[in-house]
């Protein structure tokens, strides 16, 4: 493994000057590219201590035996040159906004006689028009079907064109009134051309304008006593409607913008992108991408800017407007960039109310969910859940697979409602009836906290065992003990709590964290369970005694197994921790009253409307409240008016 200080370009060496750079691997091969608007200070980052940096990037620091630089004059020729580099040498390391498939347009090849209507991927072309992009080709055919009967336009290809056009008969849509059948001579060029200039409008959002000079052509019609002609024409505005149905409003000022937001960890984040034309919805589409370094949103930005707008191909058809979660520190830049790409003035801002807020909160819903079903996707393979469980078990040097894993974290603000949640996963899968809630009492910090916790988890599965083995049934006659279940009270035959002991404890935390329950273990005597902590920052895995952490693949199932039951456990325990402080703020005087349930003190409250009113009452008064009797009364006063 190359180590990062023997490439490290010497001191004063590197200019303080916006440029673009490349890691290369010892056989020269580019890995990573990357931008700054100094030199200097982006580069001596890469040369820190090595476990302060972002997993990826240690990954990547470490597999690279050099490092080289080129210096502009501007941020917006970095910008060009960093995304030359991307696609000339498509680097290992950097963030790709990409899937396996090019997003389909519906394209009008206005460049000849007779334009043609057809779905389209790959290189734009000159003198054809695009709409879009939109998810699936056959959204794009559904949406042709509908409009052919209004726009019969040619869609056939040059062969089939010139084919009919020799024998002298149209195709099938000809004869269906779905084509104008131009190849026969039924319309001349221009006609042709003015109805696909006609769909064209419509396409580019001029649509109400369109539907309303059909209904005016059909009232006509009827006054004229054209009633089959009325009728065409009323069929034609249902098709147009239905065409537009399938594409929502989603703003009413006919924006035509892209909407981006993230979902993210500290590994890993989704995107989801909508792309808005005309106020409608065209298309959607979306990623999961690996994050190399400690990236911030803008920096997301950026990059999915510079990558899915860069490129020569249909999908990359740059926006009016970008909307986004948050602006890059080189958005001026970018925009200006985005704008050469377009070639006219195109915007980044931040939606900060509105219906673009609305839409954009909607944006980020959707890559919410779609992160949670790239992790969850792997929770529902039982192969899957295998392999992780056995990566597991060969990184911490276990003897078995850690069938039963149970995970514990703290929640508290600033030591006030200290509280502490346990979660069980069974064989890779969360088993939510083995959750476990613990309110803190005298804790300090995290460890204290932590100590208590496993103390009160352990000490009971201890007392249990004895109490068990005092309380084993006498042997039958034949000398055998019956068999005992071990999730089974043999006295009672119901489940006993914390029944199972796990094969390893995970605690959301480092190495002090690690250390802490470790001494627990000692001193309770716990021999056979393992035990880690996985970090946040990094997602490095702690073992008790060890001066360095494990380090899991990031892309391996173990390291995506462990981090859904930390993020469980920390769900889990600041969920009860909102739950209690709520408590707290809201509790009364009332909460203290022996006798006192919660619906009689509502009723209470309901009635009197306030505590003072409640304190100035008589006892009779408020014995007038259902179900509260004349002593209840009185303890109620009592309470509230200890001084009397």
């Amino acid at each position: 493994m190359p180590d990062p200080s023997t490439y490290r370009p010497a001191p004063g060496t590197i200019p303080d000057a916006p440029g673009v750079y490349r890691f290369r691997d010892p056989a020269g091969r580019v890995i990573y590219v990357g931008k700054a608007k100094s030199l200097r200070n982006r580069l001596n980052s890469y040369f820190a201590d090595v476990w302060s940096l972002h997993a990826r990037t240690q990954q990547m620091v470490t597999t690279a035996g050099s490092v080289d630089w080129v210096t502009v004059g501007t941020e917006v020729e970095a910008l060009q040159l960093e995304f030359s580099w991307i696609k000339e040498f498509d680097p290992r390391f950097n963030v790709k906004y990409r899937d396996d498939k090019s997003y389909p347009f519906l394209a009008v090849t206005l460049d000849e006689e007779f334009p043609r209507l057809q779905v389209m991927r790959g290189a734009k072309r000159k003198g054809v028009r695009y709409f879009g992009p939109y998810s699936h080709a056959w959204a794009i055919r559904e949406t042709l079907d509908l409009l052919l009967r209004v726009f019969p336009a040619r869609t056939c290809s040059t062969g089939v064109f010139k084919r009919h056009g020799q024998i002298g008969r149209p195709c099938l849509l000809g004869y269906i009134g779905k084509c104008s059948a131009p190849c026969v001579g039924q319309v001349s060029a221009e006609q042709h051309r003015a109805i696909v200039d006609d769909f064209c409008d419509f396409m580019a959002g001029k649509s109400d304008a369109f539907v309303r000079r059909l209904e005016r052509d059909m009232l006509q019609a009827s006054e004229e006593l054209e009633f089959e002609r009325a009728a065409r024409l009323r069929d034609d505005i249902a098709a147009l409607r239905r065409a537009m149905e399938k594409q929502a409003v989603v703003l009413g000022d006919g924006t035509d913008a892209d909407v981006v937001a993230f979902a993210e960890d500290p590994l890993e984040a989704a995107v989801q992108v909508f792309h808005v034309r005309d106020g409608r919805v065209r298309g959607q589409r979306g990623w999961v991408v690996d994050k190399v370094e400690d990236l911030s949103t803008g920096d997301l930005v950026h990059h999915f800017c510079t990558q899915v707008y860069g490129g020569a191909e249909g999908e990359n058809d740059v926006p009016r407007e970008l909307l986004v979660p948050a602006l890059p520190e080189d958005a001026d830049a970018l925009a200006d960039w985005l704008t050469e790409r377009r070639g006219s003035r195109a915007t980044l801002r931040v939606p900060q109310r509105g219906d673009k807020k609305s839409l954009m909160e909607t944006v980020a819903r959707n890559a919410a969910e779609s992160l949670q079903r790239h992790k969850l996707r792997r929770a529902g393979d039982l192969t899957t859940r295998n392999k992780a469980l056995e990566e597991i078990s060969e990184a911490l040097g276990m003897d078995t697979v850690p069938l039963r894993i149970e995970c514990f974290d703290v929640s508290q603000i600033q030591g006030t409602d200290v509280v502490a949640s346990m979660v069980v996963f069974e064989d890779g899968l969360a088993r939510k009836s083995e959750y476990r809630r613990f309110a803190i009492k005298g804790a300090t910090d995290d460890l204290s906290a932590m100590s208590e916790v496993m103390r009160r988890r352990f000490a009971r599965f201890k007392a249990q065992e004895a109490v068990i083995a005092e309380d084993l049934p006498e042997p039958d006659a034949d000398g055998v003990v019956p068999v005992t279940l071990p999730g089974i009270d043999p006295l009672t035959g119901k489940p006993r709590r914390f029944a199972y002991p796990p094969q390893l404890v995970v605690v959301d935390g480092g190495q002090p964290q690690v250390n802490a329950v470790a001494a627990v273990f000692s001193e309770l005597g716990i021999t056979d369970v393992a035990l880690c902590g996985l970090a946040k920052r990094l997602e490095e895995v702690w073992q008790p005694g060890e001066d360095f952490p494990v380090i899991l693949p990031r892309t391996s199932e173990s390291l995506y197994l462990l981090q859904r039951i930390r993020d469980e456990a920390h769900r889990f325990a600041i969920t009860f921790h909102r739950e209690r402080r709520s408590k707290r703020m809201t509790a009364s005087a009332l909460d203290d009253i022996a006798g006192l349930g919660d619906v009689r003190r509502k009723a209470l409250l309901r009635h009197f409307g306030s505590l003072k009113r409640l304190a100035a009452a008589t006892p009779e008064e408020i014995s007038e409240v259902p179900g509260i009797g004349r002593r209840t009364a009185e303890t109620v006063l009592a309470a509230l008016n200890p001084d009397r």
